[in-house]
């Protein structure tokens, strides 16, 4: 997993460089970042100035904690052949394959001879795992049982577990905490001025809300961690830097997966070293957990030639995941897509009408949804939503009233069964103009992109914020193109007078889609990502309003299930900020046996 981080060589600090800052007016700075952090949201437009004044902050404490973090010495690589003989002690599968330097892409796993597709080729034991039940029974304990809120941010115990077994010299996954990167490409690591290349994009509300999160959790639990009975032995006591935190999220949020817990009933976060260091491909996943064995598994996505890097599927991440949550951008990203928020007007006329319909196919009146960057550029919730936004009064009575009106209903996502000629021509020129304005809110061209991408002396993280603000326009421009494309072509066909396909004596057959993701109906399907009640349903949204929506509805490839917890401690993770995790790679399939299965993804 290299090509997310990079190592810095730096020599562990002393406490001398902290001298002049007291313990009492670090803990005052901490508590103005906590009480920025947990201020109202900022209104539309203001949320780069609260960024930099929460920067401000932390620039200020970490000047002030420079030198005290734990940091090992030594490079990275001198540390791969300690994780190869761990893991081999600890019963991991090590032959076949090494950890081997990719050169832009990182370190990742190399093979030492052919292996076949599917072929099981690495396997880690549950003692290897670093997880939340480990974390229950280490140092880390005590606290564990005393705060609520810990309990229920299944990540940031997973974040607090690495640090404390990180300052811990005689811990079991020293060999594991010696490979990972000292530092990391995700936008924690970002110079201001890398981040503000991503004004105007989609992608900056998630980076400005990751790093406040990330900031605000920091002063949480620096405070707790200095003031809690139950902290008193822990490594963190004297040492919980910034940094220090924005490593261990980091590790975490580059790594994280879910594994059942011990006795299969749930399921739980955990780090799988070795298995990490695998970079990511297009494909399918191919890894499972064994839990007869008690083990993780994975088997071969593909043959693999002696020498040549071992790939895994990562999930179908855009590259707006990617980068805020892994560190890189994926060039040949076959589920690339940008979102876009779609809502239809309470105050129009037939609002209830085109809500009903709506309904009746499993479609809220107010979604985000997803133009993609391959095909098909839009899905079947989007064109069937835009249908029923287009639709005249007499056209919506048919698909409530008329005669198959279930049928109707059925083929709403189908490309193959249009409603009418004039309903595909304004759906169509809705979405180009539509695409064509969201380009207007970016403050670059794609040729000026391109032309900054040219330049040699270019940072790691502005080419990969620059990459990710050209990848957003290019869909867009592709979205807009098609969308005239589609418009011309249904404009010839009213023209010539062409006879709509006739759906009536179809069958379930022909009522399937042939594009991938529409072959089932669509109320049998997940929809793309529903929109809270609160944020503004029943308005379709401007697109000059979409940049300044924050993304806190945004739902997550995997959620882990947890017991419910009080409304105090509801109400103080509202203050903390996300518990669910981000970032996570493949989702490792609960099972018995070994299983490629697929996990159940994002609806966005």
């Amino acid at each position: 997993m290299g090509k997310k981080s990079r190592v810095k060589t730096q020599k562990s600090g002393s406490s001398s460089a902290n001298a002049a800052v007291t313990p009492k007016e670090m803990m005052s700075i901490i508590s103005e970042l906590l009480q920025k952090c947990s201020s109202a949201a900022p209104s539309a437009g203001k949320e780069w100035e609260e960024y930099v004044q929460i920067r401000t902050l932390v620039e200020r404490i970490r000047k002030k904690q420079k030198g005290i973090s734990i940091v090992f010495e030594g490079n990275r690589e001198e540390y791969l052949s300690e994780l190869m003989s761990w893991a081999r002690e600890s019963g991991a599968s090590s032959d076949g394959f090494t950890v081997a330097d990719f050169g832009s892409e990182g370190y990742g796993l190399q093979a030492t001879r052919d292996i076949k597709a599917e072929e099981l080729f690495l396997w880690i034991p549950r003692k290897m795992l670093m997880t939340v039940e480990s974390a229950q029974n280490s140092v880390l304990g005590p606290l564990y049982n005393q705060d609520r809120i810990l309990q229920a941010m299944d990540n940031v115990t997973l974040a607090l577990h690495l640090l404390c077994e990180r300052g811990d010299p005689a811990s079991f996954w020293l060999p594991y905490i010696h490979s990972l990167p000292q530092e990391y490409d995700t936008p924690l690591y970002y110079q201001q001025e890398d981040v503000q290349l991503l004004l105007g994009t989609q992608a900056m509300q998630d980076v400005l809300s990751q790093y406040k999160n990330t900031a605000r959790q920091y002063a949480y639990f620096y405070k707790l961690v200095q003031t809690h009975p139950s902290a008193s032995k822990l490594p963190l006591k004297d040492s919980f830097t910034f940094d220090d935190y924005r490593w261990a999220v980091s590790s975490v949020m580059t790594r994280q997966n879910q594994i059942p817990t011990k006795d299969g009933s749930q399921v739980t976060l955990a780090l799988i070293p070795l298995w990490d260091m695998c970079n990511h491909t297009n494909g399918l996943i191919t890894t499972g957990y064994n839990l007869e064995d008690d083990r993780c598994e994975c088997v071969a996505l593909q043959d693999y030639k002696e020498n040549e890097q071992i790939y895994i599927f990562y999930g179908t991440r855009s590259n707006s995941e990617f980068v805020i949550h892994n560190g890189f951008f994926f060039q040949d990203n076959a589920h690339d897509r940008v979102k876009i928020k779609l809502g239809v007007s309470k105050s129009e006329r037939l609002y209830a009408m085109k809500a009903e319909v709506l309904a009746r196919a499993g479609i809220p009146a107010s979604c985000i949804f997803s133009l993609n960057g391959n095909e098909p550029p839009i899905s079947a919730q989007l064109l069937a939503f835009l249908r029923v936004f287009c639709m005249t009064e007499e056209e919506l009575k048919d698909h409530l009233l008329g005669e198959h009106a279930i049928n109707k209903i059925f083929t709403l996502g189908n490309s193959e069964f249009p409603v009418s000629w004039e309903n595909e021509i304004k759906l169509w020129m809705f979405l180009e103009t539509r695409a064509a304005l969201l380009l207007k809110t970016y403050k670059t061209t794609t040729e000026e992109d391109i032309s900054m991408l040219e330049k040699p002396d270019l940072s790691l993280h502005a080419r990969l914020a620059i990459q990710l603000r050209l990848a957003e326009k290019q869909i867009l421009e592709k979205a807009s193109a098609n969308g005239r494309a589609k418009r011309l072509h249904f404009q010839e066909k009213l023209e010539e007078g062409a006879a709509l396909p006739c759906y009536e004596e179809s069958d379930i057959a022909l009522l399937e889609n042939t594009d991938a993701d529409g072959k089932l109906p669509i109320i049998l399907r997940k929809l793309e990502e529903v929109v809270e009640e609160e944020e503004e349903e029943g308005r379709e949204i401007p697109a000059e309003e979409q940049n300044h929506l924050l993304n806190g509805d945004k739902l997550e490839e995997v959620n882990v299930e947890k017991t419910r917890t009080h409304t105090d401690v509801e109400s103080a993770l509202s203050i903390i900020g996300e518990s669910k995790p981000k970032g996570q790679r493949e989702t490792v399939t609960l099972s018995a046996s070994r299983t490629e299965d697929p996990p159940k993804e994002k609806s966005d």
